[in-house]
Formats: C-alpha cells, structure tokens, sequence
C-alpha cells in the first residue's frame, strides 16, 4: 500500500510551491517497503528500472492527472540506482530522476560559502559539470536564503518551474539540484517564488557565460582552467618596469565598416594586439568586459561579473585574445567594478525578494549619481562573491591585473551625496569601513595568491595611503591613478600660451606628493566624453598650435614620475569626443589630411619605445633620486627642465617649452659634464614641427649656472619637449657649488 503525502503537498508539487521537493519526490523507504515518487507533467506512464540490470521492477501510478506518479516497490528496502521509462504518447524516453541524488555542497564548502572564506565560491556556485554515480550532468547551486521556491528552468524542461525544484540547504541558505545528462551549450535561468510570494525569473550571479543582450538567459560552460602567471609577466608589472598602459574599449575600438558591427574577439585579436605592440606600449587595459545589459555604460554597470561579455563571442575567444596578447608580450589589465551594480529585475536586485546583494537602507545601497545599487560589503556571502571573482580573472582568464573603478564612492559614505541622503558609519565617520575592509582582504588575498598580479584604484580624493599595504592603514594597492596631476596639467594646457605664466605651478605641484602613492599618470576615456572635448580640442591655437601642444604635452608627460595610461584614439590626436557606438576615426591617418595625425601617432610610438630602452624613465619612479627639477622657476617663458636618473647615475635632461617662442642659448645647469645627445623633439618635422634643434647634441660647458659648476647652451624649439641624454667625458663628477 502507498504511503503517500498528504494531497495538500502533492498540491504544492504540482503547483510548483513546495521548498523541499527531495522530501516528496524520488525513492523512500516506508514501512511497506520502497516508493518512488516522481512529477512529470504530460507523460502518459512511468516505470522503474533497476540500472544494474535494466529490469523493470514497478509500473508507477498516476496518483494526478497533471503529472503526479507513484509506486510502491514491495519487500525491497534498501535503495539502488533506478532509472525511468517515460511514455510521452508519441516516444518512450529513459532517464535518470534528478531527484535520485544526494546533496552536492560537502559541509566544509557549505561553512566556508556562509562564512565568507572561500577563495573560488564560482568552483562551487552556478552550474558546472560534475559526475555522480557514473552518470555526467549539471551540479546547480545558488544562494537565495529566502526564497520559498527555487527551480532550474530552461528549453531542456519548456522553462516549467516545477519540473526541476531545488533543494534548500536550511542551515545555509543555499539551493542545489543536479540534473543528469544536461550538457554544455544549454541555456538557463532561475525561477524564484521570493520572499514576498512573487513568482520571478532570475539570471545566475555565478554564470560563466551569457546570452547577447537584451536577452537575459545564462549559459552552461566550461569552467576555464587555473593558469600559472610568467616571470616575465610578473616582472613587467613591478615598480621598477616601464608601464605604457592603452585603454581600449573593444566594442568601439574598430567596427566592421559595412555595417559598424562589432569585431569578434578573434578580429580584435589579429588587428588590434599587433598595432599595440607596435605602438610600443607595454599593456592593454581592457574596459569592463564583464557582461552588462546597456552598452552606453561601457561596462561600468555589470550584471555578470564572471561572463566575460558574449558581444564579442564566447569565452574561450576571449582566452584566445589574452593568451595571444602575452605571446606578443603584453599585459592584459582588466576594469573591474565591485562598487555598484544596475537595478534590472533579473539580476541582483531584491534577488530573493529582500536587499541580499545590496544595503537595505537607500542611504547606504542606491547611488544617486547613477542610479545604481551599493553591494552589502558587510555580508560574507557577498563579500565571496566579490572576492572570489578577482581571482577567477585572474587565475582562470590569466589577467595580469585589475583596475579597480570608482574607489571613491565605495569608501566614502557620503560620496556624490547630498546632506541627509547618507548615513554615517558606526563611529560616526564618513567612511565605509566595510569596503575598507573589504579592499584591504582582496589586495591581500591577490598578493599571496596570485603574486606578481597587481591591482590598480581610480581614486580621486587625497585618502591618504591607497598603495600602503593594509598593515601599515593603507588599502594595498599596487597603483593609484595621479587624477590630481591630470587635472592640473591638462587645465594647464588648454591655457592660451600668454596665460600660462601665471598658472606655472600646475605642471609644478605635482612633484610635491609624487612620492606619497605609487602613481600611474592617466590621460583616460572620461576625458574625451560628455562635452569635455578630444584632448587635441582641448589644445589653444590654430591648428599648427594645437598639435604642437600636444606633442609638447606628451613628451612631458612620458618623462615626468609615473607610469603612463593614453586612451586609445588619443595616441593620433582624434577630433572628435569618444562614442562608444563608432569605431575611432582612423581615417584622420589618411595622407588626405595633412600629416597631423600621423605626426602624433609617430610621436606616441616613439616615445613609447625611447621610455622603455631608457633606465632613467622609469626605473625610479617612486624614488626621489630619480628627480630633479634644474628648471622650476623660469615663469615668463613657461619653460621647465628637469632630470631623469637610474640607479646607476644615467641621466637624461627633459626641456619643455609651453610657449610658441624658440630660445636659443638656454643655459641650463647641470650636475654632470658630458655630451647630451637629443634623442626626442617634439618639434621634430618627422612629427609636423617646425623642426628647430640642437643638431644633435650639445656638449656641456665648464661655466656655472643654476648653482652648478657645469652647464649646457640649448636651443629650445617652440611649444615642444626635448630629451637630452647624457653621454658621458673623462673625468666626470658630481660637483656642485
């Protein structure tokens, strides 16, 4: 005799309500022996079959016309592997019930998740393909404590909720089901009936891959494999190493000219890492390509942060693209953004009917600015969930690095917020402790994991310590982005060249804190959109005028303390505002247009490879030995000279001129006598100046200036930067007065 549920149960099986389907369906043992219980709407009959021998050993009942079959399997008490044969009407199918199988999180996995102390949750979260009693399917797990009602949906079961009803974990809050024989290339989602009884449809936080917008569906893959960082790699990212970073937005990089479609990551691939490399930049920073739903954030509102975005193909294309950019010897830096997250209904908002990724509180969760959600930087699992991502780029995707967005609004409680739209912290601070917290354990975690990967923070307020390590109150970063310098040097050069005089500090006040981070200088995206113009618009005068600051200001740039970030268009002087819906003017390089553009992407290459042949560019930077300012005063003629040194002593002599007046015999003092060879003018006819120089070198003179013995007599082009690289004489010495 059956001993089934009470109706009430199987009513909730059927409707899809209930929260525990393993308690109902699948095998049971009762006091009259086994029952197997099973929910399959449409099918016309159902019998077991014992998989050892493939005999049929019950014919289940139709205890409910809409799908509900049971069987007593009589003097049998010990449980064995069964399979189903499922009559359908027009075909008789044999599967494994999903039902059949035990838990999939180990205990250990469940304390870590809920604790917050896994490093790689994704092993363990989304869907992934597993084995379990020799049979290969999909392991689901998601996190979703307060849902009444979890459910696998997708083609493989017509997207019905109540064929594929997850198991709760009580103690935990995590929701698991196997479903055998499913395989790659599947697409699914979650149907949640959440806290509040509302029935919704939710996207995987873990999945691995994603359908192409505005499609929401997420994706069953492969799990990509752990991947070993090289010296060389490691190497190219310390203190020490010349860094010229080209940020690129792959989507508007280059498009298909037919119909301004996308390149593929394999395209990007054959056109765009060869012209990097060429360039002479050292690494690639890649703007988000986590997967978002609207293409006008750039990436900067993703929804799945461990797909890498299906615009521009799959996953393993995009393996390709990274391991294709290290044979050619770059680094591949990613954006990454734990600071907020867009409110589409099928991702992280409310995801189980309550704020579970976010702060509750709207003074605390929801940024204005953007109108975006904060995440609960306070909860563990959340706090996984972030951390465990870092690492998945970087150990699974073999990114070199990440740069993290928006740093200031996520330790700032006040951030972009008026007075009474913020709460404090505890102490009664501005802070967010818990971001703090948060920032610090993940620079940790990638230092003693992943050692060599480095992370970067646009920070743009004066906290102090961005790149001190967490022992000593800093963040531990490796790098911070110099928005301080930024600002005040291209304010400076978008000055009328008479005005320039008595503005001179701005190119000056950034060596008073040089030392106090580790800076990259960033001529970054934000500064050529939403009306702030192209860089060579920002440029007064005509148009002689305009490349010609440019080219002064790059040349400064590239030997002032710092590693170097140029967005892309910007290396040939691109007229226009950056839109992410075009492919960047490349046309401007065309001989049509008088050489201009050529002129400064010759320049942009040059100057790359000058700074990582020379030593003194870039081997000090964060050491006050490797500068000197020789010319800081010299106001009437916005001229400012300084030194270059390595370890060694090597010196090269920087001269810029911002104004369009030529000086000729410009003494200069200098510590060391030799022959200064000209390696870089800015002024160059090879780049479209107007070619004035020093013939080559200039050879230093036994007369005293600028409190040294020895000095040098330099013509100084106009509006332009020289390099002077010193070679050196017998007898030379460090004498100064």
């Amino acid at each position: 005799m059956l001993m089934l549920p009470e109706q009430t149960i199987i009513e909730q099986i059927i409707t899809g309500h209930h929260d525990d389907p393993f308690a109902v369906l699948g095998m049971h043992n009762t006091l009259a022996g086994l029952e197997v219980r099973v929910f399959l709407p449409n099918a016309i009959t159902v019998s077991v079959i014992n998989q050892s021998n493939q005999c049929v050993v019950a014919k289940l009942q139709q205890i409910d016309s809409r799908g509900f079959f049971a069987g007593l399997i009589s003097r049998r008490k010990k449980r064995f592997d069964y399979l189903l044969d499922v009559n359908w009407g027009d075909k008789t199918t044999r599967i494994e019930d999903p039902y059949a199988f035990g838990a999939l999180l180990s205990e250990l996995d469940g304390w870590l998740l809920a604790e917050g102390k896994h490093l790689r949750p994704y092993e363990r979260l989304g869907a992934h393909q597993i084995e379990l009693n020799h049979i290969r399917g999909i392991a689901f797990t998601l996190w979703a404590p307060n849902a009444k009602r979890v459910s696998v949906v997708g083609e493989f079961n017509d997207w019905d909720g109540r064929r594929h009803m997850m198991s709760r974990r009580q103690e935990s809050g995590f929701w698991e089901l196997f479903i055998p024989r499913l395989q790659f290339g599947q697409y699914y989602k979650y149907e949640l009936i959440d806290a509040n009884g509302n029935l919704c449809l939710k996207s995987d936080p873990y999945a691995l891959s994603t359908e192409l917008r505005p499609n929401t569906a997420s994706y069953i893959s492969q799990l990509p494999t752990k991947k070993k960082m090289s010296l060389a790699r490691r190497k190219a990212n310390g203190f020490n190493a010349p860094i010229s970073i080209y940020e690129v937005h792959l989507g508007s990089w280059r498009r298909h000219s037919e119909n301004n479609s996308w390149l593929s990551y394999r395209e990007l691939t054959e056109q765009l890492i060869p012209y990097v490399k060429e360039m002479g930049f050292t690494h690639i920073e890649l703007m988000p390509i986590t997967e978002h739903p609207f293409d006008g954030s750039w990436g900067y509102q993703p929804l799945g942060l461990y797909a890498p975005t299906s615009r521009y193909g799959s996953p393993e294309d995009f393996i390709y693209f990274i391991k294709s950019a290290h044979k050619a010897g770059l680094n591949v830096i990613l954006d990454w953004v734990p600071g907020h997250f867009p409110k589409d209904s099928y991702g992280l908002v409310q995801f189980d009917g309550t704020p579970l990724y976010e702060y509750a509180d709207p003074k605390e969760g929801y940024h204005p600015g953007w109108s975006t959600l904060i995440y609960n930087y306070g909860r563990y699992e959340v706090l996984n969930y972030l951390t465990g991502n870092a690492l998945y780029w970087l150990e699974r995707f073999d990114i070199d690095g990440l740069r993290v967005d928006a740093v200031s609004s996520m330790i700032y409680r006040n951030h972009n917020r008026k007075e009474g739209e913020w709460v404090a912290n505890h102490l009664g601070g501005t802070e967010n402790l818990e971001a703090i917290a948060f920032l610090q354990e993940i620079n940790q975690i990638i230092g003693n994991v992943r050692p060599g990967a480095i992370t970067i923070a646009e920070e743009a307020t004066n906290y102090a310590g961005v790149t001190l390590p967490p022992e000593n109150n800093g963040l531990g970063f490796h790098y911070k982005w110099n928005m301080g310098w930024m600002n005040d040097t291209l304010k400076y050069m978008s000055l009328d060249p008479i005005e320039r005089k008595y503005h001179h500090n701005l190119l000056t006040f950034g060596m008073l804190y040089a030392y106090s981070e580790n800076f990259i200088l960033p001529l970054s995206h934000d500064e050529v959109v939403h009306e702030k113009r192209s860089l060579i618009d920002k440029m007064p005068g005509d148009s002689w005028q305009k490349f010609a600051n440019l080219r002064a200001y790059y040349g400064y740039m590239w030997a002032f303390p710092g590693k170097k970030l140029l967005f892309m268009g910007n290396e040939f002087a691109q007229g226009r505002e950056w839109n992410f819906a075009n492919s960047l003017d490349w046309y401007l390089l065309d001989d049509n247009h008088g050489g201009w553009h050529q002129g400064i992407q010759k320049l942009v290459k040059d100057l790359n490879h000058c700074y990582q042949s020379i030593a003194s560019l870039y081997q000090l930077d964060y050491n006050p030995e490797g500068f000197e300012w020789l010319v800081v005063d010299d106001v009437n003629n916005s001229i400012f000279v300084f030194a270059r040194r390595d370890s060694f002593g090597n010196e090269l002599i920087v001269i810029s001129n911002f104004t369009p007046i030529v000086h000729y015999h410009y003494r200069i003092g200098i510590r060391q006598k030799g022959e200064y060879r000209e390696i870089m003018n800015t002024d160059s006819n090879y780049y479209q100046g107007s070619n004035v120089g020093n013939l080559g070198f200039v050879i230093s003179q036994n007369i005293g200036s600028h409190e040294y013995k020895w000095s040098i007599d330099v013509t100084v082009p106009p509006l332009a930067t020289i390099y002077l690289l010193r070679e050196p004489l017998s007898n030379d010495c460090d004498d100064k007065k």
